[in-house]
């Protein structure tokens, strides 16, 4: 079983730890090969990936989200050999106000069943945005 959704408790953790300032979501995304509607209607992951990208993109946009990167899967060099992704990409927020004002949206939230039926597995890593080092294990102050 992936994972789709956060948990309460994680949400809740996401929360609490408001700071001022933009934050960075990695999102790796698998897709099913057939969605899973709970109504049962058909289509492929990728159609409805799709479809929840074209509904929650206004949403996303008006709130200040862009996509400051994004790329295409292509080998795992460390980790499982079976993993793969579908999707790779980076979504900056300009706060946690902004994000939780998303996933709280009515348009958002009627999307986000297409995100449901279309995923079989992913990943939702936030991360604070720094300056960028010279080095390897460089984080600049």
């Amino acid at each position: 079983m992936g994972y789709i959704d956060p948990t309460k408790e994680v949400f809740a953790e996401f929360r609490a730890r408001d700071r001022a300032g933009p934050i960075h979501m990695l999102n790796l995304v698998r897709l099913r090969k057939e969605a899973a509607y709970p109504d049962g209607r058909k289509a492929s992951g990728a159609e409805a990936y799709a479809t929840y990208g074209r509904e929650s993109g206004p949403v996303f946009k008006r709130l200040g989200g862009r996509i400051v990167w994004q790329g295409r899967f292509e080998l795992m060099l460390i980790g499982p050999r079976e993993e793969y992704w579908d999707h790779c990409f980076i979504a900056e927020y300009p706060s946690v106000d902004a994000f939780v004002e998303m996933i709280r949206d009515p348009v958002y939230r009627e999307a986000v069943k297409h995100r449901q039926a279309a995923v079989e597995d992913s990943r939702l890593i936030r991360h604070a945005v720094l300056p960028v080092g010279e080095n390897f294990g460089e984080i600049p102050a």
